[in-house]
């Protein structure tokens, strides 16, 4: 079993180019599957399993009180499994044709209110020099683009151009887009370019020996300006996102051309944004209207 899901993690890395995040995950999906398969019912072998097994497995999932996300999210894992096993002819049937999902209620994106972050923006100090300019710059960048973190960090010198205002990123497997920015954007990048030592590098955001910024790094800026203006329980460089697509939803902007924005691979992911907006109309016909 451990040779299928050896070749099967390496075709997600090198044929379907997914994240080492989602790599990671998918691997410790199936390292928990194998655990409990060998543990509880002594199997070794791929042709062993079934859909009674695995449904067992699901239901001690649920049983340790795992959230219908996280058993989804194993379950989807697995059937991309079985997809691959059956091209390579590794298996002859698919156990997850018989497997259903639980049901997961809606989770509303996490977002800043608009005030909250034109404060943060405009009036909190961030300071004049290299390290208070850089930290503006980053949050910046995240809300003015809906940007990931990994495409924050990967973002090279020679993808911003200053006179087009707009920047080159490279999104979820490998796929290129062009996000526009502000000439107030502009100003924040120049400054930050001026104030910036001659460490030789590639990337836009770099630490003091000349490494680019990893995550950690970039997740205490944002969780740390964020907490000086909001209570919400997550302060992190993907709530910027939301706040982003919120927000520009909010404004009017046409779903489409959000979903572009944020490189989304189909109009659903996007969809969601709408939910909030719903909501937010739905407290103001709440708090205004007389029968309300």
């Amino acid at each position: 079993m451990d040779a299928s899901r050896d070749s099967f993690l390496k075709y997600l890395q090198f044929e379907k180019r997914l994240s080492s995040h989602t790599i990671l995950a998918y691997s410790g999906d199936l390292e928990q599957f194998y655990s409990y398969l060998h543990t509880t019912y002594d199997i070794k072998k791929l042709s062993d399993i079934n859909h009674v097994l695995i449904r067992s497995w699901i239901v001690e999932l649920m049983d340790q009180k795992i959230s219908p996300r996280s058993v989804n999210r194993k379950i989807t894992t697995l059937k991309t499994f079985y997809k691959y096993l059956l091209r390579q002819g590794i298996a002859t049937e698919n156990p997850m044709l018989k497997i259903m999902s639980p049901k997961t209620s809606k989770r509303l994106p996490v977002f800043v209110e608009k005030d909250n972050m034109n404060t943060l923006i405009d009036t909190v100090a961030f300071g004049d020099d290299l390290e208070g300019v850089r930290n503006k710059l980053v949050i910046e960048l995240f809300y003015a683009t809906g940007i990931r973190l990994s495409e924050l960090i990967n973002l090279k010198l020679v993808n911003v151009d200053l006179d087009a205002c707009q920047i080159k990123v490279l999104g979820k497997r490998n796929k290129e887009r062009i996000i526009p920015f502000s000439n107030e954007i502009k100003s924040s990048i120049q400054d930050y370019m001026d104030k910036k030592p001659g460490l030789p590098g590639e990337f836009l955001f770099q630490l003091k020996s000349g490494k680019k910024m990893y995550e950690k790094f970039v997740y205490r800026i944002v969780n740390e300006y964020l907490s000086l203006i909001t209570t919400i329980d997550k302060k992190s460089p993907h709530v910027l996102r939301h706040t982003f697509a919120t927000h520009m939803l909010n404004n009017g902007a046409d779903l489409n051309a959000i979903k572009e924005l944020l490189g989304h691979a189909n109009l659903a992911a996007t969809q969601v944004y709408t939910h909030n907006t719903v909501e937010k109309l739905k407290n103001i016909h709440k708090q205004a209207h007389p029968k309300g």
